[in-house]
């Protein structure tokens, strides 16, 4: 009988811990896409606004209308859809636990004036609000192909988002249009109903912009983050109002309590966004003189895809975008998270000079719990981006 038992009670641990382990179907990778698991598949566009099963392409009426006025009903009738001026447009609503997996989409418009908004299960306040070209990385107002694991950006102006997004009651994702104009938005999101583990972080992003920033005084990235989390990327737009070099400056991550100086210091912004000497090619002409210019580049977890160099003209000045994902190497904190770069340069006698530039951020992070309400976003003019 005790050996029967015994063996009862071996079968079931082998059975429980089967189950603990069995694949969910949120992180998947070239690694694991072999893995099956009871994850369901759905996908919310234009053509299905709900995401309902067996219910896409059923629109009869829709911004594709007239093109498909001698095919009719399934010849994309519904690509699309518009957001009037001032209104605010539900992109998708969904119930039940769950992740988003991947976002596609191409707006019209003025990229800093189509606010992008994610809420989490029972949220008031959303845990993303962030203009959607600068979620994108586009935060100068121009396209540039961006190729990273988390953000892909494609000809055409396809913007792509592969951050996951796990959720466990509900997911609400909407895009406000703050200009004066109509746009046009083409859209997909592609997500999984399963259940998601307790150890799963809600996905955050906050948008903010200091122009000028003030004299000796250090750009704020973020400073309301409360609670349990991982610090996972920065996108900066960075307008340039000196000449000379502009990033000197050191970022600072101060957690759980740090006071006048912080736990993890960058020793330069081009440190921080891993690249070195100005972004500088140092190359020789034709004429074998060395020639030192901005290099654009992106990669998986760092790049600068925008550099806008100045004509002269009405876009005189020099802009920058740049982004940094901690994929790899996270930033965790405990209780609570404040990040800082200074705005810094050099004077012609070989000192740092304190720069007063325009500086506007996307910061990403996961956490578990509520957050605190953001910062309230500025209006439409003080989020104009003018060298458009």
């Amino acid at each position: 009988m005790k050996k029967l038992f015994l063996l009862l009670l071996a079968a079931a641990c082998l059975t429980l811990s089967a189950t603990a382990q069995k694949f969910n179907g949120v992180n998947v990778g070239l690694g694991n896409i072999w893995q099956l698991s009871d994850a369901q598949t759905r996908s919310i566009s234009p053509e299905n606004f709900k995401g309902e099963k067996g219910k896409g392409g059923m629109a009869t009426t829709g911004t594709g209308q007239g093109p498909a006025r001698d095919l009719g009903q399934g010849w994309k009738i519904s690509p699309s859809v518009d957001i009037k001026a001032h209104t605010t447009f539900t992109i998708a609503e969904i119930d039940g636990s769950g992740a988003i997996q991947h976002i596609w989409m191409t707006p019209t418009g003025n990229w800093r004036f189509s606010i992008l908004r994610f809420y989490w299960d029972d949220e008031t306040t959303p845990s993303v609000e962030v203009p959607v070209g600068d979620f994108f990385c586009m935060g100068l107002g121009r396209y540039a192909p961006v190729t990273s694991l988390p953000v892909v950006v494609n000809p055409g102006s396809a913007f792509n988002c592969y951050w996951p997004m796990p959720f466990r009651k509900k997911c609400k994702i909407t895009m406000e249009n703050i200009d004066d104009r109509d746009m046009r938005l083409y859209y997909q999101v592609d997500y999984t109903l399963t259940k998601i583990p307790d150890d799963a972080g809600y996905f955050h992003a906050q948008f903010r912009r200091v122009n000028p920033v003030p004299y000796k005084k250090d750009y704020v990235l973020v400073d309301s983050i409360k609670g349990k989390g991982q610090f996972v990327g920065t996108y900066m737009a960075y307008g340039s109002y000196h000449n000379g070099w502009w990033g000197e400056g050191e970022i600072k991550f101060f957690m759980d309590g740090d006071d006048k100086f912080a736990t993890i210091v960058g020793t330069g912004t081009e440190d921080y966004f891993c690249g070195s000497y100005d972004f500088h090619t140092n190359q020789q002409n034709d004429k074998g003189q060395w020639v030192n210019d901005y290099k654009e580049f992106t990669g998986p977890y760092t790049g600068m895809p925008q550099v806008v160099r100045g004509d002269g003209n009405y876009n005189s000045a020099q802009r920058f975008g740049l982004y940094r994902w901690h994929i790899t190497d996270p930033i965790r904190f405990e209780n609570n998270l404040k990040v800082t770069i200074q705005d810094l340069g050099w004077r012609g006698d070989g000192r740092y000079r304190p720069l007063q530039d325009d500086i506007a951020t996307t910061v990403f992070w996961y956490q578990s719990g509520p957050h605190t309400p953001f910062p309230k976003l500025p209006g439409k003019d003080w989020l104009e981006n003018s060298y458009r």
